[in-house]
């Protein structure tokens, strides 16, 4: 796995559905094979609505349900393979292993919601977007590797 040489951080605000769009569209435009995106937030924070974005701005035209009950759902998007997982119900980190994690890291992209259940699966060049409210509006705040302040400047 890769190490992170410079981190790049930056927050966002995200009035409204466009914003986050937007931040989709940042976000899916850097997205590459062996990409993990961990998505953090309280419950209703805009995880899915974030990976609804990400994965409509890679091509996907199917509904984009929550992964909250099948745990994972799949998508064969037009650029690359990418896994949507929610973590909520995951009770141990070994579970992942059965869930194809590794496989799916390996093949394409994943966007993981409730990391914090398996934060040990995680590459470490993972890009890290938390969710939440800021004096009473929504924000995102980023971390990664530096090569994504590139796809996120002009968001």
């Amino acid at each position: 796995m890769a190490e992170i040489s410079e981190t790049f951080r930056k927050a966002f605000a995200l009035p409204d559905l466009d914003a986050t769009d937007r931040l989709g569209h940042g976000i899916a435009t850097g997205l590459r094979a062996g990409d993990a995106v961990a998505l953090w937030g309280d419950l209703g924070a805009g995880k899915t609505t974030l990976a609804r974005a990400i994965l409509r701005q890679l091509g996907v035209t199917e509904d984009v349900p929550s992964p909250t009950f099948t745990i994972v759902q799949s998508y064969e998007t037009p650029c690359l393979p990418v896994s949507h997982y929610d973590l909520y119900r995951v009770k141990q980190p070994r579970e992942m292993q059965e869930l194809g994690f590794d496989d799916a890291l390996d093949h394409g992209a994943v966007l993981v919601e409730w990391p914090e259940r398996a934060p040990e699966v995680l590459p470490p060049d993972a890009l890290h977007v938390r969710l939440g409210l800021q004096d009473g509006a929504r924000t995102a705040k980023l971390t990664g590797p530096a090569r994504w302040e590139s796809f996120l400047a002009h968001v």
